[in-house]
C-alpha cells in the first residue's frame, strides 16, 4: 500500500504585514458576490451644502436686491462710450505686453550673459522699476515735459538727426511706455526664472552637438522655458489689464475712466457701472484664463504622457458617462423586474 500523505491544515497567509486567512471555494465566491460599499465622506458633503446655501444667497442678494439696478446695467453695458473705453483698454493693454515681454526676454538675456557690465545694467534696471509704484512712474512720465521740454536723436555729445517737444507725445504712448518699462521688469524675472528651470544637462546635450547659441537657445531652451513662463506671465498679463485701470489718473479714458466719467455724470448710476467694468474685466481674464491652458498644453507635449483633455472632450466625456450610467440603471432595473 502507498501511504498518503494528510492535506495540510489550511495555514493564514502573511503578505505585506497582513493575515490573510484562507477560506473554501464557496466562501471565496460569496464574498465575490458582495456589493463593495463605497467610503463615506461626511465632511465633504457638509462642505457642499455650505458652498451651495452661501451660492444661493449670493445669487438671491444679487438678483432681488434693487440697488443694483440690474435694468441700468443692460442699458449701459454694450453703450458705445463704454466699448470705446474697453477698445482703449485692449490696445493699451497689447501694446504694452508686447512691449514688455520683448523688453524682458533681452533683460532676462543680458542678466544671464557673460558679460559682468550687462548683468548689473539689467539688475539695477529690474531694481529700479520694481521699487518705482506704477501709478508714480505714469504720473512722472505724464510731467516729463516739465524736465526736458525736447529730446533728440543723434551722435551721444554731438549733433542730432532727429528731435521732438515732448508735450507733443500723445497720452496713449505715454501711458504704454510707462506700463512697459514696468512690465518689462517683471517679465525679465519671469523669463529668467523659466530659462533657470531647463535642466543644465540638456544645454551640455546641445552644445556637445555644436549647436551654436541662437539655435541653442531657440530650439532647446526656450520651448522647454515656456512651461514655466506660461503660466507665471499670464498671471502677470491679467494683473497688466487691471493695472491699466490707472492710466485714467493721466486723463486717458480707458475702460475704468469711462465708467468713473460716466458715474460723475449720472451718480444714480454708479453702482451698475462699476457691474459694467467688473464684467467686462471678469470676461478679459477668462479669455486669458482659456488661453493660456490651451498654449500650457501645446507646450506639454513631451512633457507628460498623456495630453490633459480640453473642456470640450471634458463635456463629451462627462456626457458619455451620464449616458452609461442611466443605461446600466435601465438594465439592472429590468433584470430586477425579470427576476420577479
Amino acid at each position: 500500500m502507498t501511504a498518503t500523505r494528510p492535506a495540510p491544515p489550511e495555514q493564514p497567509i502573511v503578505e505585506a504585514g497582513l493575515r490573510l486567512e484562507v477560506h473554501p471555494d464557496d466562501q471565496l465566491d460569496e464574498l465575490a458576490r458582495r456589493p463593495v460599499a463605497p467610503r463615506r465622506h461626511p465632511a465633504r458633503w457638509v462642505a457642499t451644502g455650505v458652498v451651495l446655501v452661501l451660492t444661493a444667497q449670493l445669487a438671491h442678494g444679487l438678483v432681488t436686491n434693487p440697488f443694483f439696478a440690474w435694468d441700468r446695467f443692460n442699458y449701459w453695458f454694450a453703450r458705445r462710450v463704454v466699448i470705446d473705453g474697453l477698445i482703449v483698454t485692449l490696445e493699451l493693454t497689447a501694446a504694452s505686453a508686447v512691449l514688455g515681454f520683448l523688453g524682458g526676454v533681452l533683460l532676462a538675456l543680458a542678466r544671464s550673459a557673460r558679460n559682468p557690465l550687462l548683468q548689473l545694467a539689467s539688475w539695477a534696471y529690474v531694481w529700479l522699476f520694481r521699487a518705482i509704484p506704477l501709478i508714480v512712474l505714469l504720473l512722472f512720465l505724464y510731467n516729463f515735459t516739465a524736465i526736458y521740454a525736447r529730446l533728440g536723436f543723434g551722435v551721444p555729445f554731438g549733433p542730432q538727426f532727429v528731435t521732438f517737444r515732448t508735450n507733443q507725445v500723445p497720452d496713449f504712448a505715454i501711458a504704454a511706455l510707462a506700463l512697459s518699462l514696468n512690465e518689462a521688469a517683471y517679465a525679465a524675472e519671469i523669463v529668467r526664472g523659466g530659462i533657470l528651470s531647463v535642466d543644465h544637462g540638456q544645454v551640455e546635450a546641445a552644445q556637445a552637438l555644436g549647436l551654436s547659441r541662437w539655435r541653442l537657445f531657440h530650439r532647446i531652451v526656450l520651448p522647454q522655458a515656456l512651461r514655466a513662463i506660461v503660466p507665471a506671465y499670464v498671471n502677470q498679463l491679467i494683473g497688466l489689464i487691471k493695472s491699466s485701470s490707472l492710466v485714467f489718473y493721466v486723463s486717458m479714458m480707458d475702460l475704468f475712466g469711462v465708467v468713473q466719467s460716466m458715474g460723475s455724470t449720472y451718480p444714480a448710476d454708479i453702482v451698475p457701472l462699476l457691474l459694467v467694468a467688473t464684467i467686462w474685466y471678469v470676461i478679459l481674464t477668462s479669455v486669458l484664463s482659456i488661453v493660456q491652458y490651451y498654449v500650457e498644453r501645446y507646450y506639454a507635449r513631451g512633457a507628460v504622457r498623456t495630453l490633459p483633455p480640453t473642456p470640450l472632450q471634458r463635456l463629451r466625456g462627462g456626457i458619455t458617462n451620464v449616458r452609461a450610467g442611466l443605461h446600466r440603471l435601465t438594465t439592472d432595473r429590468t433584470g430586477a423586474e425579470a427576476h420577479r
